[in-house]
């Protein structure tokens, strides 16, 4: 008797379920991208001095490229490992969709790596004396941006899984698509800063994530095929 197809629901949850577990095991995979995230910021002040007008006037760029970086950075472990061990292949294997198992992957992804972040954010903000009316601007982009940045990075991934040392070509590749959601998070804190609506930012954020959340998995299921032919 033939065994029961897992459904669409419980291949997701199967494979989101994988990749947690792995990155539980490995937990330089969930610790190095916050550690990296956290030395980027504190060492702005360190840089540019203590003066408190000048941080506060930076302090949403300073958070937001350093949580790009630290995105960036765990990039890699999102196909290559699958990868080099075959597991990718037999992914396209599978009886369900390609797009479910990715966004899965990439959901994983942002729980691990993005989620964090979006904690440890206001943390760091104190440092850097982001404008007290920031706060509420800051989580709420972060909330929506990250997510995004796992999105775009995926597809970038995707692209460059077959390559050896791709690193900088996937940099290339994902950076300049990370600049929308740079200019429009960085705007809303600032706007935020001066007591005015900040909705408009967050829309065309908001935008970009169910954009990226629809099209995204899509993109890469594509890319993935090319990429391991």
């Amino acid at each position: 008797m033939s065994s029961k197809v897992p459904s669409y629901r419980q291949a997701f949850m199967l494979m989101l379920k994988r990749d947690l577990t792995i990155a539980l095991r490995h937990k330089d995979d969930i610790f190095n991208p916050i550690l990296f995230f956290i030395i980027v910021v504190t060492l702005f002040p360190l840089g540019i001095g203590p003066e408190a007008n000048t941080l506060s006037r930076i302090a949403p760029g300073i958070i937001w490229v350093a949580a790009l970086l630290a995105t960036l950075l765990s990039l890699d472990r999102l196909f290559k490992a699958d990868h080099a061990d075959g597991s990718l292949e037999q992914m396209m294997l599978l009886p369900q969709p390609l797009f479910i198992i990715v966004l899965a992957k990439i959901i994983a992804h942002w729980l691990i790596t993005g989620l964090p972040l979006i904690f440890i954010a206001p943390l760091l903000a104190v440092l850097l004396h982001l404008n007290e009316n920031s706060y509420g601007a800051l989580i709420i982009t972060l909330l929506i941006g990250t997510p995004i940045l796992s999105f775009i990075g995926a597809i970038g991934v995707a692209l460059t899984v077959g390559i050896k040392k791709g690193g900088v070509l996937l940099s290339l590749i994902v950076l300049p698509l990370y600049i929308p959601v740079l200019i429009f998070a960085t705007s809303a804190i600032d706007t935020a800063a001066m007591n005015l609506p900040y909705s408009g930012q967050v829309a065309i954020i908001g935008a970009l994530f169910f954009t990226s959340f629809t099209l995204a998995p899509f993109a890469v299921s594509a890319a993935l095929k090319v990429s391991t032919n």
